[in-house]
């Protein structure tokens, strides 16, 4: 798979760190703490996800991938990213 970075191009997946879904937003209720840090859907099509470029700009992306083809539709550096926008 490869992540077009904006900075660097395309780029293997082996340079970037997966660092999970990007979109649950951090609940101000203590109570659904946990739901936030334990529970994850796992979908099967579009899903959008952060990713650290490690070996390269070290910047931060948001990618928007299919989960079953690895399709990447689109990726955004993290400050112009939307939360809690669906893909």
């Amino acid at each position: 798979m490869h992540i077009p970075c904006p900075y660097c191009g395309p780029r293997d997946a082996h340079e970037f760190v997966y660092r999970g879904d990007a979109a649950p937003q951090r609940p101000d209720d203590a109570a659904q703490m946990a739901d936030y840090v334990y529970l994850r859907d796992n979908p099967a099509g579009q899903h959008r996800e952060w990713f650290f470029h490690a070996a390269g700009c070290r910047s931060w992306l948001q990618v928007t991938r299919d989960t079953r083809t690895h399709a990447i539709t689109a990726v955004v550096e993290a400050a112009a990213a939307k939360p809690g926008v669906a893909p």
